[in-house]
């Protein structure tokens, strides 16, 4: 997937600014952001269903243009939105997907469908909305194709069922496709992803590697101070060597260079005018605290 300099606006708003992104082959890339970030505006660009106001975009060596149809028969997408036929039975459902896509896909539906419990005798109307959520998913991951383009595909599913769907994701990954998985939530979907894509009021806010940004999360060190001088804070801080200082304040964030506090600590402890902080976090970032930390952007 290649994007140069896509921009879209809605009225006076810019859903997305001029984004730069190259990604793959091969692998499951998280793009994450929060609701309104502009995330379902570029996957929607990236299969035609939404012109760009500027800008190109390559899916698969089939560049974006027209209203897509070239792309999206090199790719499969599962939006998020969810709106399906009630009264047809999840098999027809299914059928009627993958209309034009071949029986082998349709079997391979099926199969997956099945691995995830979903009764595909049932009318879809009886399906709760993380059943119907799944049957969209069985029909996206069933076509052999380069790239799949997911909406948030884990949402609404339980620890379970996330499970599998991730397990599939990972497996499909394993066999040279690239995935582009949008989610607001980045526990929901981290264990899969070795790449992530951070998107925020429609810009990109960062893009690294999976293990890049865990060995991050271990070098960063969080201290609290119930009552201290900030600016006595600010100078003691700024003073740190091999150490990056995020926020300062009472609520203090620093990127060590080294993955080892000590030196840190101990530089602050010989200061006369630092009381000892009243607690001490290291080592035990998730990702979602990561992202705040070093973005100040929320990743749920």
């Amino acid at each position: 997937i290649v994007v140069r300099g896509l921009t879209r606006r809605f009225g006076s708003k810019l859903a997305l600014a001029p984004l730069e992104l190259e990604l793959g082959p091969g692998g499951v890339v998280g793009l994450l952001g929060p609701n309104g970030s502009g995330k379902s505006t570029l996957l929607r660009m990236l299969t035609g269903l939404v012109r760009p106001h500027g800008g190109k975009a390559e899916v698969d060596g089939e560049p974006v243009r027209g209203d897509g149809t070239a792309v999206r028969r090199r790719c499969t997408y599962a939006p998020g939105e969810i709106a399906l036929y009630g009264d047809l039975r999840a098999n027809e459902h299914l059928g009627w997907f993958l209309r034009g896509r071949g029986s082998e896909a349709l079997e391979r539906a099926r199969r997956i469908a099945g691995e995830l419990g979903l009764p595909l005798r049932k009318k879809v109307h009886t399906y709760s909305h993380g059943m119907k959520r799944q049957l969209m998913f069985a029909a996206a991951l069933a076509p052999r194709v380069g790239v799949r383009i997911l909406d948030e595909v884990s949402e609404g599913l339980d620890p379970n069922k996330r499970s599998v769907v991730l397990d599939l994701l990972e497996a499909d990954a394993a066999a040279g496709t690239t995935i582009l998985l949008s989610s607001h939530h980045l526990g929901e979907v981290d264990r899969a992803c070795d790449v992530f894509v951070f998107l925020n009021d429609g810009r990109l806010v960062a893009m690294e590697r999976a293990d890049e940004l865990r060995e991050r999360a271990a070098r960063i060190l969080r201290l609290t101070w119930q009552d201290a001088d900030e600016a006595a804070l600010q100078r003691g801080l700024d003073a740190l060597e091999g150490a990056r200082v995020v926020r300062t304040g009472l609520h203090a964030v620093i990127e060590l260079e080294q993955p080892d506090p000590r030196p840190a600590l101990a530089a602050l402890s010989t200061r006369p005018d630092l009381p000892p902080p009243t607690s001490v976090h290291y080592g035990e970032l998730s990702l979602p605290e990561l992202y705040h930390d070093l973005y100040g952007v929320e990743a749920c």
